[in-house]
């Protein structure tokens, strides 16, 4: 099947049949025609092998002008909706530009940047200093009015009342749960107005290609936003969390866990009281996602992190 140039890689069909099921046939069988009517309206050329991130399946092209872009082709749900809006909302501020959409199917046509070098190749101390830069450039802009997007107050509203009725597996998460539910009531009275990305972490930001007009706005830039509109000290998680085996091996990971939150706020200048009660909020919406049978894939470093922020408040 990925021998087609225009054929949704395999891997990525599995993991969307993961997430939704049989519906994931209809948009794999529609997608590559969607490239194929959008190669011709925008005048593009295929230009190397398609790749794919969790989601999004990424088609290399090239425009009419020799420019290096990309197509972005994704099912559209509660969280791609808002894509297209934050990215023309920042506008290259922080992030990567678009280019075009197409409303009919959700593509998007998206500047290329180098997929070959992210923020994981940077040790984590640098890393952080680059994402809490990013947050704070792309937390500049607020969501536009009248476009219906992603609120964390409805978000927060619906965790606070799923948290009392969750069936924790002991008292341990009991307490965490409940303690993550007691600091987010604490804070979503003012859930806050700013254009959030949701999901910054390492792989989530590439550099630009060399000799590009992507390359004159800086030497990182964000990817790949599940928008949402609250409190910029929500955004922390992500990155706190992602790369879980080397704060292990430092042989106290809850120590270090702290210190990437602690730097996080410092460099994107957040109230640290703020950002642990909504990042506590954030790790109960992680762990219930869990308790409702979802993957388990950060279940031990959330809970880790609730932990640690617990303790530190009291």
């Amino acid at each position: 099947m990925d021998h087609d140039p225009l054929a949704v890689p395999e891997r990525l069909h599995a993991w969307h049949r993961e997430y939704w099921g049989e519906a994931a046939q209809a948009w794999v069988d529609a997608a590559p025609g969607v490239v194929a009517r959008l190669l011709d309206a925008w005048a593009l050329e295929l230009d190397g092998p398609t790749t794919h991130g969790a989601v999004g399946w990424i088609v290399p092209v090239r425009r009419s002008d020799g420019g290096a872009a990309v197509l972005k082709v994704q099912p559209v749900d509660d969280e791609t909706v808002g894509e297209p809006v934050a990215l023309r909302t920042w506008d290259g501020d922080g992030a990567v530009r678009l280019l075009a959409h197409d409303e009919a199917s959700g593509a998007m046509l998206l500047e290329r940047l180098d997929a070959a070098r992210s923020l994981e190749a940077l040790p984590v101390p640098d890393a952080l200093d680059v994402i809490g830069g990013l947050l704070g450039r792309l937390h500049r802009h607020a969501a536009p009015a009248g476009v219906p997007l992603r609120s964390l107050a409805a978000i927060g509203a619906r965790v606070l009342d799923a948290a009392p009725r969750a069936a924790a597996p002991d008292a341990g998460w009991r307490a965490v749960l409940d303690g993550c539910a007691g600091a987010l009531a604490g804070v979503l009275p003012e859930p806050g107005h700013r254009f959030l990305h949701w999901d910054l972490h390492y792989t989530n930001v590439l550099a630009p290609l060399a000799g590009t007009p992507a390359a004159e706005r800086g030497d990182w830039l964000a990817i790949d936003p599940k928008p949402l509109v609250g409190d910029p000290c929500y955004e922390l998680l992500a990155a706190v969390h992602n790369r879980w085996e080397e704060a292990v091996a430092t042989g106290d990971p809850e120590r270090e866990l702290l210190r990437r939150f602690d730097q996080l706020t410092e460099v994107a200048s957040l109230d640290r009281d703020r950002a642990a009660a909504w990042t506590l909020g954030r790790c109960l919406t992680e762990l219930l996602w869990v308790l409702e049978g979802h993957e388990a894939w950060f279940v031990e470093p959330d809970l880790a992190v609730a932990r640690a922020l617990l303790a530190r408040r009291g």
